[in-house]
């Protein structure tokens, strides 16, 4: 009797597929990061589809900071400007431009901290992909809240009387100038979100940030009638400084001091609060 011997036929292993140029040794190049900068901004974009309440900041506050300042202090204000509810409406948008930069920009700080807490951070970290493109996309998209907030503002500042007066160039110098220094402040928001414990310490200290600086400068009320120390506080403001350089390119007048105070601390904000943010993004267990 014969016995028939069996032999297993050699299985041809299956090829692994190609890595992109880069990716086999764990680098990400620029057009992987920038691809998977698109995919986290979508998917920012759907989760705010599906809480359009997340959207309420933006679109709310510049209505409702727009109408309460100017019905309720627009005529004891307006008149020590010499011209009424009217003169007033000129002074306060281009301040509320300013006020809006910092306002949105809180969001990115309270939007991290959740998600760190959600788990949704561990998920991107276990992914191949650039850790850049998670900053890169949470900003992308409160910088686009930002452009809408400003958007709702400048309709509602039209209802009230706002006039342009031609300066239309001016006016998207300030948008511009505001998106500018929103970026940078969002470096300090970050810090925050991935230091505090929950998303309402997150709030409270962006709060405890927010009113000294926007309240004490010339946002909502001029300079001259305020002691002298805080009128001193006020000169150096960022708050200041951005509401007066918009104010300056939105209805005329000078932009000199606002811009380069401004900018100085745009620039000072970027150098020193990006690194720490980062830092604190990567080392974040």
């Amino acid at each position: 009797m014969s016995t028939a011997t069996l032999q297993k036929t050699p299985q041809t292993p299956t090829p692994a597929p190609a890595l992109r140029k880069g990716e086999a040794d764990g680098r990400i190049g620029l057009r992987g990061n920038l691809r998977h900068t698109g995919a986290l901004v979508r998917r920012n974009l759907l989760w705010i589809k599906n809480d359009p309440e997340s959207m309420f900041d933006a679109v709310l506050m510049p209505v409702v900071f727009t109408l309460l300042f100017v019905y309720v202090f627009g005529g004891s204000i307006g008149q020590s400007l010499g011209g009424g509810q009217d003169a007033y409406v000129q002074y306060v948008i281009p301040g509320m431009l300013a006020m809006m930069s910092m306002n949105i920009a809180q969001g990115v700080g309270t939007g991290f901290n959740e998600d760190f807490h959600k788990g949704i951070m561990d998920r991107f970290r276990s992914l191949p992909i650039g850790r850049a493109s998670v900053l890169v996309a949470k900003i992308s998209v409160e910088l686009l809240r930002m452009l809408i907030a400003t958007t709702i503002l400048m309709i509602v500042a039209t209802l009230v009387g706002f006039d342009i007066n031609g300066h239309w160039a001016g006016l998207l110098g300030a948008v511009g100038l505001s998106v500018l220094f929103g970026s940078a402040v969002m470096w300090i928001f970050l810090v925050l979100g991935v230091t505090m414990k929950n998303a309402q310490s997150v709030q409270a200290m962006g709060f405890l940030v927010m009113m000294p600086l926007q309240f004490g400068s010339s946002i909502f009320a001029p300079t001259q009638s305020m002691p002298g120390w805080l009128e001193s506080f006020t000169k150096y403001n960022p708050m200041s400084g951005l509401a007066d350089a918009a104010r300056g390119l939105m209805t005329g007048g000078p932009i000199a001091h606002g811009l380069w105070v401004t900018l100085a601390w745009t620039v000072g904000l970027t150098v020193v609060m990006a690194p720490i943010a980062i830092h604190k993004f990567r080392t974040k267990s």
